[in-house]
């Protein structure tokens, strides 16, 4: 799959769709291959505890972290959740920490009733705040969204509102595909080194 394919078709899909996991893992494992290549993969989970819509972020947070893995670095959990008051201080820490991270930008949003229950990926930062029109910087090189709530209208008792159970189940798929999506990323990256490796020796 080519980058420009990915680019012009953003991943939108109800979180209630059969084979909603299998299809977020193609396309970020795609992606994946296609942008990270050799770079350390950063998982940034923006959201706060104290409000159910935009808890999202920090449940996929911590959700990751179980995993323990090697193959990714993550900020933003329930515990130490990344939000409007600490996340200049925190992309300041990854840019200092990784040297040309490729940043997965994780958040809740608002949406069309239509769409509520749909996980978005695509190219590009997500923009933190902007449902609630506050102006914080945009994260990620590439972005995955959960569009947890209907905007437009009172948004904090809007994201305050919202159930916990869309919110839980939705990361737990988010959560799921793209760490098995950064698996199989680090199954492909070592598969080809191994081959550049024989091949250099032969």
């Amino acid at each position: 799959m080519k980058l420009s394919f990915i680019k012009e078709t953003p991943l939108k899909i109800p979180y209630t769709t059969a084979n909603v996991i299998g299809m977020l893992v193609n396309r970020l494992t795609a992606m994946l291959e296609e942008m990270a290549a050799a770079r350390p993969i950063v998982v940034v989970c923006v959201g706060t505890d104290r409000s159910t819509g935009d808890s999202l972020g920090p449940l996929i947070g911590t959700s990751l972290s179980k995993y323990r893995s090697p193959h990714f670095s993550l900020f933003g959990t329930l515990e130490n959740p990344v939000h409007a008051m600490n996340l200049d201080d925190t992309l300041i820490e990854i840019n200092r920490r990784f040297h040309k991270p490729f940043v997965i930008g994780i958040d809740a949003c608002l949406g069309q009733v239509s769409s509520v229950g749909s996980i978005q990926v695509g190219v590009g930062p997500v923009r933190p705040g902007a449902g609630v029109n506050k102006d914080l910087p945009p994260v990620g090189d590439i972005h995955i969204t959960g569009i947890v709530n209907v905007g437009g209208f009172m948004e904090y008792f809007v994201l305050q509102n919202t159930r916990l159970h869309l919110v839980m189940k939705m990361a737990d798929i988010i959560s799921l595909s793209l760490f098995t999506a950064i698996a199989n990323n680090a199954h492909i990256t070592t598969s080809v080194l191994e081959q550049t490796a024989a091949s250099d020796n032969t």
